[in-house]
């Protein structure tokens, strides 16, 4: 199993012992340095709360500053799957480790993804024996839906957020995202970022930032 070793944070603005985390999944390509960067617009209103934005344990060889959870080989259901499957390990093992160091439980901890982080964020929170405080989902996707049918999963509350005009990953994925997570059972609220392309907008940052908050206290 590869391991988690390197990235960015942004430790709580009191200099406090964390009450909270929240973890931030970059994109392919990308790398926990751009992901950090949402950290200080939500810092403010997320109070003791640390952002852990690690780096994917994979060097991106189709962009070589940057990095991926698992290469993008295929776009196949079944290749997404196995490859969101085959990187959890190395996340999972990462928020364990957290988890203890800072003295916090899964309540505690929100997973914040965009693109291929979203995939990985979904996967994760929704595997776990027990159900984080909240999963933001940014410009993303569900992956192995098939497989969590027969499966007992968590069901955190979801927030999945994505652009009409986004040229990556299309607006459709969030379409048939949200229609799994409510077969599911998973609370599952969403936001379409008209007109924006692959990214985020300052009004998704700030509805995210404002779902992840209102969890933490639900979950206190």
């Amino acid at each position: 199993m590869s391991k988690i070793v390197n990235g960015a944070s942004l430790k709580p603005r009191s200099g406090e012992a964390p009450r909270k985390i929240v973890l931030l999944l970059h994109g392919f390509g990308s790398s926990g340095t751009d992901m950090i960067s949402l950290a200080p617009q939500w810092q403010e209103k997320l109070q003791g709360t640390l952002f852990l934005a690690p780096h994917a344990p994979q060097r991106c060889g189709m962009m070589g500053a940057g990095y991926q959870w698992w290469g993008l080989s295929g776009f196949s259901p079944s290749a997404l799957a196995a490859g969101a499957a085959a990187a959890a390990p190395a996340i999972n093992a990462f928020i364990d480790r957290k988890l203890a160091q800072y003295g916090l439980t899964e309540a505690d901890l929100a997973l914040v993804g965009f693109s291929q982080g979203t995939m990985m964020a979904l996967h994760v929170a929704l595997h776990r024996s027990r159900p984080v405080a909240a999963v933001v989902g940014y410009s993303g996707m569900l992956t192995g839906a098939a497989e969590l049918a027969h499966r007992d999963i968590s069901k955190p509350p979801v927030l999945l957020i994505h652009g009409t005009a986004d040229p990556v990953v299309p607006i459709a994925a969030l379409h048939m995202a949200e229609s799994e997570l409510k077969r599911l059972s998973v609370a599952v609220t969403t936001h379409i970022s008209y007109g924006v392309a692959h990214n985020v907008d300052p009004v998704g940052l700030r509805l995210g930032r404002d779902f992840v908050a209102d969890a933490f206290k639900l979950a206190s």
